[in-house]
């Protein structure tokens, strides 16, 4: 330690000022993905909560000249109407929401996985032939087999 400038733990002391420095721009980083991209989602009910009064302000705030001023009033009291009898099922019920959420992002799963399979198929061309068997390459059926998905 002949060098005035060095100090006995100087490599100690760079590693903790490091992680220290990664740390407070990671947190730094987080917290300004937070502010731009706004609140996270909240429950299934919550969403549907929000989207009900979005719908019934937008449609509340709605001037059509096409629409005489009796029609602008029906649509104002469907609106009303249909909120009031969504909000009691909300709150009697909030997990029933996350469960069809869930039961939702399973079945659009299921969806891509079946169309992502079809695609690869096609986009394969006619000059690939499957092997012997009758089975593609991923393992599904023929090529000219017909997947119904209605």
């Amino acid at each position: 330690m002949s060098d005035a400038t060095q100090h006995p733990d100087a490599d100690a002391w760079d590693a903790d000022a490091w992680a220290k420095a990664c740390a407070e721009d990671l947190a730094a980083e987080r917290a300004r993905r937070r502010g731009t991209e706004g609140p996270p989602p909240g429950t299934a009910a919550e969403e549907l909560r929000k989207l009900v009064d979005a719908v019934a302000d937008k449609v509340a705030s709605l001037r059509a000249p096409l629409l005489g001023a009796g029609a602008q009033s029906a649509v104002q009291q469907f609106v009303s109407q249909a909120k009031a009898a969504v909000e009691p099922v909300i709150e009697r019920n909030p997990q029933v929401f996350d469960h069809l959420a869930a039961a939702g992002n399973e079945l659009l799963a299921a969806y891509r996985s079946a169309v992502e399979g079809q695609e690869r198929r096609w986009t394969r061309g006619p000059d690939s032939h499957p092997p012997r068997g009758g089975k593609g390459d991923d393992g599904g059926p023929d090529a000219t087999e017909h997947i119904d998905l209605d």
